[in-house]
């Protein structure tokens, strides 16, 4: 493995993205924990509040001609919180979206009821309607073959907390699945029940494993399950 000709260094503190938490940095990628409500990319509506532009500023350290810039590997959704990797350089891109499907992704969710199996592996071919709303279909030419596992880590009178393996990654993957298993992820608007009361979609990347672009070292992410999911496991039904 050829080195570095000079040691990173990491960018001032006085540059970091508020809304964003650094998980790690180096010459070749850059790895955060991003919130819940927040888009990875821009869309129609929204082109200045995401991960991707706070990121750019963040890389150009206040300079606006600076030719640094973030690449984007993978996607969250918008009401999905968590591990989310970006490139700093096309080489580093094109290594992880190659790997990508070698990586090991955890993630962890609360969903409605008792799951009668408390672990298993959910499979369906996944496709996409005109409304850009994700489902599943038995024929192999519509849609794409999706796989997710899940164990059941804790449960309560009417929900029950999932750890989950991403073993493939199509859109709303996860959300679709566990709606098709009669277990909606807790909050979710599209593919769920309508809910009051619930402050976000109680869906959380929780950890991630790759091959670095330049090392070759396999490096694991890891953040915590967030708080409300755990509240939320507590509270009395009303």
């Amino acid at each position: 493995m050829k080195k570095r000709a000079k040691k990173f260094k990491p960018t001032p503190k006085k540059y970091h993205p508020r809304s964003l938490t650094l998980l790690y940095e180096d010459h070749d990628i850059l790895v955060i924990e991003k919130p819940s409500a927040l888009l990875t990319m821009s869309n129609d509506r929204e082109r200045d509040k995401t991960a991707y532009a706070y990121l750019n500023d963040y890389v150009r350290k206040g300079v606006a001609k600076s030719r640094n810039r973030v690449f984007i590997v993978h996607r969250l959704d918008r009401e999905t919180s968590g591990v989310l990797v970006f490139a700093k350089h096309a080489d580093a891109q094109r290594h992880l979206q190659d790997e990508w499907a070698h990586f090991q992704k955890t993630y962890y969710a609360v969903v409605h009821g008792q799951l009668t199996q408390k672990e298993g592996v959910i499979t369906s071919y996944l496709a996409e309607n005109g409304v850009h709303k994700m489902y599943s279909t038995k024929d192999k030419k519509k849609g794409k073959l999706s796989k997710t596992a899940y164990r059941v880590v804790k449960e309560s009178q009417h929900h029950s907390l999932l750890q989950i393996e991403l073993l493939t990654g199509r859109k709303h993957q996860i959300r679709v699945h566990l709606a098709d298993a009669g277990h909606p992820v807790v909050g979710d608007k599209k593919y769920g029940p309508g809910e009051k009361g619930i402050k976000r979609l109680t869906l959380h990347a929780a950890s991630m494993t790759i091959t670095h672009p330049f090392s070759k070292e396999t490096m694991t992410f890891k953040t915590e399950i967030p708080p409300y999911f755990e509240a939320f496991m507590k509270k009395k039904p009303s």
